[in-house]
């Protein structure tokens, strides 16, 4: 396989999947406000935390109110990481590899991309907002349904889940982060009864809520949401799990002796450090080191492979 093609595989799956948790984020970020009482100021800032994209917000915007945050985030091309560049980047990349993916599968990502379009404006008012980021979600996992029943499950497959993955490991660990440091920091003790409906939006984001209560079994809380979507190997949002998916995905690929380095070492530090137990500083710390070990694997797979 040509290394632009791989490339180009594992980018339109990257920002598709990009594309479809900006949406999730927003979404739950909605509802919360909704369900939050006045007295807590849960603010749309953190939303562009997540993204670690603060400073260019501030250069096209002078305050981080609701409509500014969902315009930066949804439909800004100033924020290369908004739903609608990500789709156009992924519909670019799906162009140039038409003949490798199914015909279906173009139709779907080019029909997701020009609903997005349409819809894009509708989503900064919150008559429509729900139904319109849930369009892109839905479609999104409708394309991974049609990918993984119509395409041959060869090493073009292979760099398709690897973006995947590795996008919703990147994404699992930035909501992590901010949400656990920064979404309700004023918490006092009468408040404090809502500090599980922060840790259910945690969950929400990844759609992760009906899966840690079947499992838990618990009243939600900080330890045991953190062991969930960090250790869980049976949860494919989980970091387990995602870097599990990696590891095997590149074992089947050629040349993988130093890109399998890299996993392992991550992996190690996660099943060590017990992050359920971590204060928030340490949390934070070990968090920051997930992500440079990750970015750390995108560019040995670039190093090798593209």
């Amino acid at each position: 396989m040509l290394s632009r093609v791989a490339s180009n595989i594992f980018w339109m799956a990257r920002y598709l999947e990009r594309a479809e948790n900006t949406a999730r984020v927003i979404n739950v970020n909605s509802h919360l406000l909704m369900d939050l009482p006045r007295t807590v100021k849960l603010g749309w800032e953190p939303i562009i935390d997540i993204l670690s994209i603060r400073e260019d917000f501030y250069k096209h915007y002078d305050v981080s109110d609701e409509r500014s945050v969902v315009k930066y985030m949804v439909t800004d091309k100033n924020n290369p990481g908004s739903i609608l560049n990500s789709l156009t980047w992924a519909r670019e990349n799906a162009r140039t590899i038409r003949e490798i993916i199914p015909r279906e599968s173009w139709e779907q990502i080019n029909a997701l991309y020009l609903s997005a379009v349409q819809n894009c404006q509708s989503i900064l008012g919150r008559r429509h907002r729900y139904e319109s980021l849930n369009s892109v979600i839905h479609s999104n996992q409708t394309l991974t349904g049609m990918l993984a029943g119509t395409m041959t499950h060869d090493e073009g497959y292979a760099f398709l889940r690897l973006g995947r993955n590795l996008e919703r490991a990147d994404m699992t660990t930035r909501i992590i982060d901010v949400r656990s440091a920064s979404l309700l920091p004023e918490l006092d003790n009468e408040q404090s009864a809502f500090d599980n409906i922060q840790w259910m939006g945690v969950l929400k984001s990844m759609s992760a809520y009906q899966m840690y209560r079947r499992e838990m079994r618990l009243r939600i809380n900080r330890a045991d949401v953190l062991k969930f979507l960090l250790l869980e190997f049976r949860f494919p949002r989980s970091l387990a799990h995602t870097l599990g998916e990696v590891k095997t995905l590149l074992q089947d690929l050629p040349r993988h002796d130093s890109t399998i380095v890299p996993i392992e070492k991550l992996q190690s530090q996660l099943l060590k450090a017990k992050p359920q137990s971590l204060k928030q500083d340490s949390l934070h710390k070990f968090i920051d080191d997930m992500q440079l070990g990750l970015i750390g694997i995108t560019e040995q797979i670039n190093e090798t492979y593209f």
